[in-house]
């Protein structure tokens, strides 16, 4: 089962009950992904390397509606590729979201002296099992993965892909989008939504788990934070994920 499903005219999405965000409208990681992956799907048939990361801006919720979405290539060629991709609900004028992606084509470089460190995988599913739940009380974009502590990291793994053969960048945009909230300083006493997020990629996942070693600073005198956290797969590190924050009222209607 994929979270969007597509409709018959190009571009245009049906998000699932699994993409909804613990307030009114979708989850921004489910978004962001639902994004990112169709540049990956292009990049596929264009020969643009391999996504390495994604700077995403919600700009205002996303409604459980249909939805359609617009790519842009900003720069293509040589080693280095940009691509945007803009989302609106269908029969809207005014975007959600946007996503900027940037691909590379790989190419060794041989640098002397330097190794990488091997490290032995380890496995996630022995950690404790979380599963949070939307204040709405409905299905969410949690529910689509599989949510476990352990260590210093929370490790996530999707149940479902965002689309229908979805890229690596996608599916760590899914459980990076829940940094900020991994390491909050207080927990149930603000709504702290975030109206972006940015994920570098320095390699892709191996296997289905994506661990997040996350930190939180907030300002509650401003009303403002950061998230930021380094993002793993069981062999060791793969990147990184940052965020800014909004606290917020729990009164309050917040974009999620």
């Amino acid at each position: 089962m994929a979270i969007f499903e597509p409709l018959a005219a190009p571009n245009h999405w049906k998000p699932s009950a699994l993409a909804a965000g613990p307030f009114p409208g979708l989850q921004g990681g489910a978004v962001a992904s639902l994004l990112a992956a169709e540049v990956e799907a292009m990049a596929s048939r264009r020969n643009w390397g391999t996504a390495i990361s994604a700077a995403a801006w919600f700009l205002r919720p996303t409604p459980m509606a249909e939805l359609r979405t617009q790519l842009a290539v900003v720069t293509e060629g040589g080693r280095i590729s940009v691509v945007d991709n803009t989302l609106w609900p269908v029969g809207e004028d005014e975007p959600c979201a946007t996503v900027r992606v940037t691909l590379a084509r790989e190419r060794a470089v041989e640098v002397p002296g330097f190794r990488e460190q091997a490290a032995d995988a380890i496995d996630p599913s022995q950690f404790p099992l979380r599963s949070p739940h939307a204040v709405h009380g409905r299905s969410w974009f949690m529910d689509a993965m599989e949510a476990r502590a352990g260590g210093d990291a929370a490790w996530f793994r999707m149940r479902d892909n965002v689309i229908a053969g979805a890229g690596p960048l996608a599916g760590v945009l899914g459980p990076a989008d829940w940094t900020h909230g991994i390491g909050r300083p207080v927990q149930n006493v603000v709504a702290d939504p975030n109206p972006n997020l940015t994920v570098q990629l320095f390699r892709s996942p191996r296997g289905a788990w994506v661990g997040v070693r996350a930190e939180t600073s907030w300002r509650p005198e401003a009303g403002l934070g950061v998230g930021s956290g380094v993002l793993l797969d069981v062999y060791g590190e793969i990147g990184r994920v940052s965020m800014s924050v909004i606290l917020v009222p729990f009164s309050r209607t917040v974009p999620a």
